[in-house]
């Protein structure tokens, strides 16, 4: 049995949906253990996201920021108390 392409996995574990692993690696061809393993990668990773816009990843990465600023400014003031309150 050949490499398979990636096009061939992403369309056996799409055939997956509504329909048993072993069913399905019957069909094709493939290991059951093979399939099983790409079906659960492909079920933890979610389902695929539509790509950010730019403004979009601008507004995520400036919130992102702010938080660990936030994050940060706690840390420092956390770091001054213990620093001052050591025995």
């Amino acid at each position: 049995m050949g490499k398979r392409s990636k096009e061939f996995w992403q369309a056996a574990v799409e055939a997956c949906e509504g329909r048993s692993v072993a069913e399905v690696a019957r069909e094709l061809g493939v290991p059951y253990q093979t399939l099983y393993s790409k079906v659960h990668k492909a079920r933890e990773a979610g389902p695929p996201r539509e790509p950010e816009s730019a403004s979009e990843e601008l507004k995520r990465l400036r919130r992102e920021n702010q938080r660990l600023a936030e994050e940060l400014e706690i840390a420092k003031k956390a770091a001054a108390f213990f620093a001052r309150h050591q025995k």
